[in-house]
């Protein structure tokens, strides 16, 4: 135990913990336990610089905006190039997919497919562990550290010369890449408000759409190249996999760890910072795991009905990002064709996506909008089920396969759910695992619902979407009902009026003085759900 002393009887003295990383407070003649569970580093963080971690304070507009831009500067920038790297990386194999890779290197039947689905196994594997590690370790460098090595791995595919190589460099890159999403969502309740979540959720998960126009631009330049030393594909893999590494090491000089260690910010902004989160009732960090809040993730609807929609979300998704190249060609376009129209599908993305985050912000809604974003994606899978494959009915298809883009905004719609809705760090881990293992398995099944003697049409591959989709859409509506009827709940637990019969009122007076005690959602009396 050690202790940082006080000269001042009557001031309290914060005495850490080194087993249990918690602080409690001592006087001169009582002890009384700070608010349970509040991390050491929060607790010194706020003793050191004279104020205290339960008394809120005030942040006028004029200077939320301006920590605001600062935050956007350190974070969202790094957030935003990052996942355009990762979706860019990742989906290098599907423009090399119509680059000559899968004849270079010998691939047949279902092997295309399953450098897919070992990308989404690695992950499903390695997803707890690194949930843990992201609460552990400094998340900074630690994200810094997987960039850098996902591009070393990525550079590397271009040795490849066959199935074998190439399953190992991808299940790699599965490994090291799984740390993003959950270190984003993690990052967002570190820096933002419940209010910006979701449009900065949307800002990085647009980059899902962005990297298909560039990805394009990209693979239709290198596609141009004629008589070099190594494959058009090599070039592609190689040229982005030095890219990434390089901004790996850019994150970790760049990006702050967390609010208290942000010596790129002066102390009274570094403790104003920390104050604009307060009101989410999530805390900052906490570096305990603690086994009650595992149990009760594990019995809270809440995680499982974010878990069953991010799998329904994905399985779809991980079948068309793999096959979109090979369909669209299939429609009648020629290769060059296929990779500007890709641009296009690029644009359609990122238009479900900021429109998704910005009405969620204009209407405080997320579950119904994501509600409405799945109804494009069932209309353009129908259209694929009764249209013939011909010249004249191209333009029709290729239409209904960009309705199909809608998933961009259902998953930043279901993430913003999530960081708004489950408070404990250790209980954020659980469900940030298993959302991603779900996300990573529907990922991992979507490519071989595409079965290759199903060609080109894949009817059987959408008929399942249909099927998918409709369980989605039931599990948001039961979401949405369970969320208004726990705010119910709570409101009535402590005497308030339920003004509406959602439970919400937006006048309620929060005192917010728990905010930092890695309380859960379900233990913290003022925590409020958003749907």
């Amino acid at each position: 135990m050690s202790a940082q002393k006080s000269t001042n009887d009557n001031v309290p003295q914060y005495i850490e913990d080194v087993e249990k990383d918690l602080y409690s407070v001592q006087s001169a003649s009582t002890r009384n336990e700070l608010p349970r569970g509040i991390d050491s580093e929060v607790a010194q963080f706020f003793a050191q610089n004279g104020t205290d971690a339960s008394k809120p304070i005030v942040i006028d507009e004029a200077t939320n905006k301006r920590l605001r831009t600062m935050i956007h500067k350190r974070v969202l920038v790094v957030l935003v190039v990052t996942y355009f790297a990762q979706t860019l990386d990742k989906g290098t194999i599907n423009f090399a997919s119509i680059m000559g890779i899968r004849e270079d290197t010998h691939l047949v039947g279902q092997q295309y497919a399953w450098l897919t689905t070992c990308v989404y196994i690695a992950i499903l594997v390695w997803e707890f562990p690194a949930n843990r590690l992201i609460q552990r370790l400094p998340i900074g460098k630690y994200l810094a550290f997987n960039i850098a090595a996902w591009g070393a791995v990525l550079a590397c595919t271009a040795a490849c010369h066959n199935f074998t190589g190439l399953v190992i460099v991808r299940t790699l890159l599965g490994v090291f890449e799984c740390v993003c999403q959950p270190a984003f969502v993690f990052l967002s309740t570190m820096w933002y408000t419940r209010e910006e979540q979701a449009m900065v959720i949307g800002a990085f998960y647009s980059m899902n759409g962005f990297q298909q126009c560039v990805g394009g631009l990209i693979s239709y330049g290198i596609s141009q190249i004629k008589g070099a030393a190594i494959k058009n594909w090599q070039i592609l893999f190689t040229l982005l996999g030095c890219i990434t590494f390089v901004w790996g090491i850019f994150v970790a000089f760049w990006l702050p760890d967390s609010p208290m260690r942000a010596t790129c910010f002066s102390k009274e902004d570094r403790i104003l910072i920390a104050e604009r989160v307060r009101k989410n009732e999530t805390g900052i960090q906490n570096k305990e795991f603690k086994m009650h809040q595992v149990m009760e993730a594990l019995r809270d609807p809440t995680v499982w009905a974010v878990t069953l929609i991010s799998f329904t979300n994905a399985l779809p998704t991980g079948g068309l990002g793999a096959f979109s190249n090979i369909i669209l060609n299939a429609f009648g376009f020629t290769v060059l064709q296929t990779y500007l129209l890709a641009i296009a599908q690029g644009a359609i993305i990122m238009s479900f996506l900021f429109s998704a985050a910005y009405l969620s912000g204009r209407f405080n809604q997320k579950l119904l909008l994501a509600f409405i974003y799945t109804l494009p994606n069932i209309a353009g899978t129908i259209v694929f089920l009764i249209v013939p494959t011909n010249a004249s009915t191209k333009v029709g298809l290729l239409i209904a396969f960009y309705c199909t883009q809608g998933f961009g905004a259902v998953a930043t719609l279901n993430l913003a759910v999530m960081s708004n809705n489950i408070a404990g760090r250790t209980k954020q881990v659980i469900a940030s695992t298993f959302v991603f293992v779900a996300w990573a398995v529907g990922n991992a099944v979507g490519p071989q619902v595409f079965r290759d003697n199903d060609g080109p049409r894949y009817i059987k591959a959408f008929i399942a979407h249909i099927v998918i989709y409709g369980v989605q859409l039931v599990a948001i509506v039961l979401l949405r009902m369970h969320l208004m009827r726990q705010n119910v709940l709570k409101r009535r637990a402590q005497a308030k009026k339920v003004t509406h019969a959602s439970g919400e009122d937006r006048d309620e007076n929060i005192a917010h003085d728990r905010a930092f005690d890695d309380l859960t959602d379900k233990e913290n009396p003022d925590f409020r759900y958003t749907y």
